[in-house]
């Protein structure tokens, strides 16, 4: 079976989708979303990624309650950022953080995390993955960022993945 529907989830997301963008139930429409739903997964196979290794459960609810804090903390800190403009401008800074992280899923979810968090932006990932480039939008002190960034996202990353 396996072999038929590599991805099952993704099969029922492109048949449900099929059939809510055609706005028909037809049969004709029904087959051709099943023919979609299969074939789609069995070529799109090659490119998708093995999935990675979760391990520690409790640190990966920590970092989603940690990710969801920082979000509506940095969207407070952004606005007043932006209401002060006039007084004192934002001091916007691009910093390089220094990685231990090199597991492809981990780097993948700092990046999601990076592109959540409001006045953090990820720009560039260094080619042997041992940076990453970020601008950061009101920075204070950079040395306190980057402990902030390696200790509350990195480590918990590593500890998930590696």
């Amino acid at each position: 079976m396996k072999h038929l529907l590599p991805s099952p989830w993704l099969s029922l997301g492109l048949f449900g989708g099929w059939l809510l963008l055609t706005r028909s139930f037809s049969l004709g429409q029904v087959l051709l979303g099943l023919v979609v739903a299969v074939v789609m997964p069995l070529l799109m196979a090659p490119l998708r990624p093995r999935p990675g290794p979760l391990r520690r459960w409790g640190v990966l609810l920590r970092l989603i309650l940690r990710v969801g804090r920082d979000v509506l903390r940095s969207a407070v800190q952004v606005a007043f950022g932006v209401w002060r403009g006039q007084r004192r401008p934002p001091r916007g800074a691009f910093v390089a953080v220094p990685l231990d992280l090199h597991d492809m899923h981990g780097l993948a979810a700092l990046a999601m995390i990076t592109a959540v968090i409001p006045g953090t932006v990820w720009s560039e990932l260094a080619p042997d993955r041992s940076a990453l480039l970020i601008h950061v939008f009101d920075l204070d002190d950079e040395a306190t960022f980057i402990a902030h960034f390696k200790s509350d996202y990195e480590q918990p990353l590593k500890e998930i993945f590696e």
